[in-house]
């Protein structure tokens, strides 16, 4: 798909990866890249809002291999055929196996040796001492600064609302104001929000997301939820707890 590989031209990935060897996967936030082989160039992959990761296992004398599904939850059957036109992107291994990514919204990216130097460091990874250095600064809203990927790597519209519920932090509090015991608790329940997310499936899963609707409350005190753009993103939060 030339939008989904832009700026490469067609058969310039191919090209560079022909005959080559996937020898490690690297992810660092939402961004994911594999090394390959005899020094060939790093294969870049982002899966934007709605992207999806098929991986096929090699074929066999008894058909195709399994297919092992990653990325979005949402989103239509992986075996219809007629769906072959949302796959922008598919790599075909000797084997018979393959790796494609299917994104019907076209917001994913592929390409070759992806520029990283502007994300900061990955939200799962980033140690107490740097997330406050990085997190607890300035006069930009708290979600805003979490939402920042060059602040932190990772962090996204739900997530960021799940930690700051988890915390019992306003999204709109000054992310300059917190105080080193607040900034740490954010940390680490961000790294167990991120972990949870992984565990379950998704940051949809989340204990608060099925309470962002209007009219829901919250599942820890019963508040009514309060909603507001913080950040250019849609924000709900605990009124009574995250003052």
């Amino acid at each position: 798909d030339t939008y989904e590989c832009r700026p490469h031209l067609p058969g310039e990935i191919r090209a560079a990866l022909l005959g080559r060897t996937l020898t490690a996967a690297h992810r660092r936030g939402k961004s994911m890249w594999c090394e390959t082989s005899d020094g060939g160039p790093d294969l870049g992959i982002h899966l934007g809002m709605s992207g999806r990761i098929l991986i096929s296992a090699p074929t066999s004398a008894k058909g195709p291999g399994e297919v092992v599904e990653g990325g979005d939850y949402a989103g239509p059957p992986t075996g219809r055929p007629d769906l072959d036109v949302w796959f922008r992107f598919t790599l075909a291994f000797a084997d018979g196996g393959a790796l494609r990514l299917l994104d019907k919204r076209r917001l994913g990216r592929v390409r070759l040796d992806p520029d990283l130097s502007a994300l900061g460091p990955d939200a799962q990874a980033v140690t107490r001492a740097d997330f406050r250095a990085r997190v607890g600064r300035g006069t930009a809203p708290l979600k805003a600064r979490l939402l920042d990927q060059s602040v932190l790597a990772g962090v996204g519209n739900l997530l960021a609302d799940q930690a700051l519920w988890q915390s019992r932090l306003s999204p709109r509090r000054p992310a300059g104001e917190l105080t080193k015991a607040e900034l740490d608790r954010l940390h680490d329940e961000l790294g167990a929000a991120i972990g949870d997310a992984i565990a379950n499936g998704g940051v949809h899963t989340g204990s608060v997301v099925a309470y962002r609707k209007a009219g829901q409350h919250c599942p820890r005190c019963g508040a009514e939820m309060a909603c507001a753009t913080v950040g250019g993103r849609t924000t709900w939060w605990c009124p009574a707890e995250q003052r």
